[in-house]
């Protein structure tokens, strides 16, 4: 297991003037193109989304990516749309042909409210950064109780783990609805006491992300919490 982890690492942490693709691939966010070749312009993690391949940084802002699944909080409201932070660095606007309910023109305030969490997507992201955000795609929603809890965005890949297995097991140990934000949010619901082991959990793999045995490293902490296992 500890092998596997080792191999993660190498693959998921690149610095610059690291080959990141040949082909196929379109440049993201932290690449820069040279011969037709795609590199990394910064150290940080590789994520290849879609067709697109690029660069988290280890530390820093969020930055949003088409496809990009996040946690937003409604920071404010207009006549036909909400503002909602997503933990990046602006502000996106949800206009109400983004969202399931039909609603007329000045009612946003029935439907959402300042302080309200939200499951979101990120439908689109032009040159100048302007990120376009929806509701409308099934299952994503507004998101009643709960806790969030905040990690570095470059540090989602590992809470999430190859194919979903590290989320998958925090789930199945704590018995909590968890959703994880490409944004660095992540929605716990449960009991209290299930509640407090899951995030004392991402909080250990925040810390131990980059370390070799993280998901021994996990086990270990569920079996210690009495967790039921995978």
């Amino acid at each position: 297991m500890q092998q596997n982890d080792s191999r993660e690492n190498v693959r998921e942490i690149v610095v610059p003037g690291d080959l990141l693709s040949k082909s196929g691939l379109k440049a993201g966010p932290g690449t820069y193109v040279e011969s037709g070749q795609i590199f990394a312009a910064q150290l940080g993690i590789k994520t290849t989304r879609s067709d697109v391949v690029g660069v988290v940084p280890l530390s820093g802002q969020y930055i949003p990516m088409r496809g990009d699944m996040v946690i937003g909080k409604i920071a404010d409201m207009g006549a036909s749309n909400w503002f909602v932070d997503i933990n990046a660095a602006h502000q996106s606007s949800l206009h109400v042909n983004e969202v399931p309910w039909r609603v007329e023109f000045g009612e946003t305030g029935k439907f959402m409210t300042v302080g309200d969490l939200v499951l979101l997507k990120v439908i689109g992201v032009d040159e100048l950064g302007k990120v376009q955000i929806s509701m409308k795609e099934h299952g994503l929603r507004k998101l009643a109780g709960g806790v969030v809890v905040e990690v570095a965005a470059s540090k989602v890949p590992r809470v999430i783990g190859r194919n979903g297995s590290m989320i998958q097991m925090l789930k199945n140990a704590t018995s909590c609805r968890i959703h994880v934000g490409q944004n660095g949010r992540i929605w716990v619901d449960g009991d209290l006491d299930s509640m407090l082991k899951a995030i004392d959990v991402i909080k250990l793999i925040e810390t131990e992300a980059h370390s070799v045995g993280l998901t021994e490293k996990v086990k270990k902490r569920l079996g210690q919490m009495g967790g039921k296992g995978e």
